[in-house]
This record gives structure tokens, C-alpha cells and sequence, in this order.
């Protein structure tokens, strides 16, 4: 599903971010990435949706090798991945149901389409009936709830979630988990960095430990291991 070999990427200001990644993470698996600040963490994640361009090195997303993949070709790669951001980047202006809906509006699907999957993930976060409130009608969490729903709506083989609950207090922040937990329990692969020790060392999953650009720890349902 997500084969890293040989990464590198060292960006235009000398910094390198990654220093030899390999990594294998199969469909269906729930993977933290931790690490201290600077680590390398959110570089990993971007080179998954190409945000941003290995220096050297192989990435295989599915059957699709971003290699050699021509620009064109980097919305195909998207549609099959939903990314999930700790600040929401919701668009203010649209209500919540406009928001989920414009990933669908982009690709081109049918309004009938729209409106039955967009009241589909709505219900599946728990937010039926939140559909025509503005983003700053919401709390931190309904918020973080419509970003979910808005990453999910196109049936993504892979959700990456950058930090989700970094802005969100920890009730609210157990409830944005166990959305995560259902979501994966569908067969969708989630990739997740956090800082949050108590809920990785609560909801035990696979860890990949970054450190200065390297693995330095991958374990089937390890602890977080790093003092906040």
C-alpha cells in the first residue's frame, strides 16, 4: 500500500528532513508517527501525497510509483487519499455541508451523488444535523469532525491525519479517535502523527518512531516512547 525505499529529502535551505526512510505499511493498518519536533514527521507525510518531491529514493502509493509520475497524473494519486489537518482548513465562507461536498464538486460527481454521500459521512461523524452551520457556528471538535467527513467522502484508500487533535481538549480529542478507530475498522489504511502520548499509549497501534530524519523504532502496537 505505502512502500518508502532509499528516501531522502533535503530541502532547498540545506535542511534534511529525511536521511534513508525505508518503510512498508500494508492496507488496512493504523500507524502512528512520532517523534520529537524537527524529527522529520510532517516531511514523511507530505512526500505520501506529494506535497512535496523526495530528493531521491521510491515511493510506491497503491500500484502507483511516484517516481516518474507526471504532474497530470498527481490528482488521481489524491483522490485515493484523505488528509485530515490539526488547524481543519475549512472554508469559512461555506457552510458544512459545502465544504464536504466540494471534494465531490471537483471531481465531478453527480448532485444526486454529492447530496446522498455528503449526508452519508455527515451521519457517520455525527453531524446530520450541523449540514448548513458555518465553520465558526462549530465547536474544535464539530469542526475537526467536518474535516474528517470532508477526507472520507471520496472513499479514500488512505487517510492521513496531521496532528488531529493537537488543538482539541481531551474529551473531545477521545471522540475524534474513536472516529479514527471506525474509520480504519472499514479496511482504510490511516496514518497518523501526533504528539499525544496518552493516546497513543492508550490505543495501542503500529509506531514508527522518526528521529533526526531516520526510523529509529517501528513496533505493532508499541507506546510513544518520547517525553513531551
Amino acid at each position: 500500500m505505502i512502500l518508502m525505499k532509499d528516501i531522502y529529502k533535503t530541502y532547498a535551505n540545506g535542511v534534511t528532513a529525511l536521511n534513508g526512510i525505508n518503510i512498508d505499511i500494508k492496507q488496512g493498518e493504523f500507524v502512528y508517527i512520532v517523534g520529537p519536533s524537527g524529527a522529520g514527521k510532517s516531511t514523511f507525510i507530505k512526500l505520501i501525497f506529494r506535497e512535496v518531491k523526495p530528493s531521491s529514493g521510491t515511493i510506491v502509493i497503491g500500484d502507483m510509483d511516484l517516481s516518474g509520475i507526471k504532474e497530470r497524473k498527481v490528482p488521481f494519486l489524491r483522490r485515493n487519499i484523505g488528509v485530515v489537518y490539526q488547524d481543519f482548513k475549512l472554508l469559512s465562507k461555506l457552510s458544512v455541508y459545502e465544504n464536504i461536498a466540494f471534494a465531490l464538486e471537483v471531481i465531478e460527481e453527480s448532485p444526486k451523488n454529492i447530496r446522498k454521500r455528503v449526508m452519508e459521512v455527515l451521519e457517520q461523524v455525527g453531524l446530520k444535523n450541523k449540514a448548513r452551520f458555518l465553520p465558526n457556528e462549530l465547536s474544535g471538535g464539530e469542526q475537526q469532525r467536518v474535516s474528517i467527513a470532508r477526507a472520507i467522502v471520496n472513499h479514500p484508500k488512505i487517510v492521513i491525519a496531521d496532528e488531529p487533535t493537537g488543538n482539541l481538549d481531551p474529551e473531545t480529542s477521545w471522540g475524534i479517535m474513536k472516529t479514527f478507530e471506525e474509520i480504519n475498522a472499514s479496511g482504510t489504511t490511516i496514518i497518523m502523527a501526533t504528539h499525544s502520548k496518552e493516546i497513543v499509549n492508550t490505543i495501542k497501534k503500529r509506531v514508527i518512531a522518526i528521529e533526526d530524519g531516520l526510523i529509529v523504532r517501528d513496533e505493532h502496537r508499541g507506546d510513544y516512547g518520547y517525553e513531551i
